[in-house]
């Protein structure tokens, strides 16, 4: 499995309450340029519109190879899931507070673009800072351990 990128600030920003494996539909240029490694899922999300799954604004960078009909770096990219898991997280979207958020995109054992989906709840001020806390006291610790 190789990973193409990672959304780190996904953990920061939200609770992760389910993850899913989702597939893409992408054109030839988007996964030459992902076997590259241009691809970024900042400030990326997942939408549903009429029953269908969605990602928006993530950006995949132009292919280098590429010539005139390369692709567009931040189209709307449609994701493939089951029609249960779709109505799953459709009722959970609808409650209030939760959101589709990517977590990492990378090639799976069959080279096939794959995408970790999450949906995730925001976290407040404080447990951002509660969070920061406890990874700094395990870093101590480690370093700690690692001196005895």
């Amino acid at each position: 499995m190789k990973t193409v990128c990672t959304n780190k600030k996904a953990f920061h920003e939200y609770h992760i309450e389910d993850k899913f494996e989702t597939g893409l539909i992408l054109t030839g240029t988007e996964v030459k340029a992902l076997r590259e490694g241009k691809g970024n899922l900042k400030e990326s999300y997942a939408r549903i519109k009429d029953g269908e799954l969605f990602l928006v604004n993530a950006n995949i960078s132009p292919y280098s190879c590429g010539n005139i009909f390369n692709h567009e770096p931040k189209r709307t990219r449609k994701l493939l899931l089951h029609r249960r898991e779709i109505d799953k997280l459709m009722g959970k979207v609808k409650e209030r507070g939760y959101t589709l958020v990517p977590l990492s995109l990378y090639f799976n054992d069959r080279n096939m673009v794959k995408m970790e989906l999450a949906l995730a709840r925001g976290k407040t001020l404080y447990d951002k800072r509660d969070s920061i806390k406890k990874k700094d006291e395990k870093r101590l610790m480690e370093r700690e351990s690692r001196i005895r």
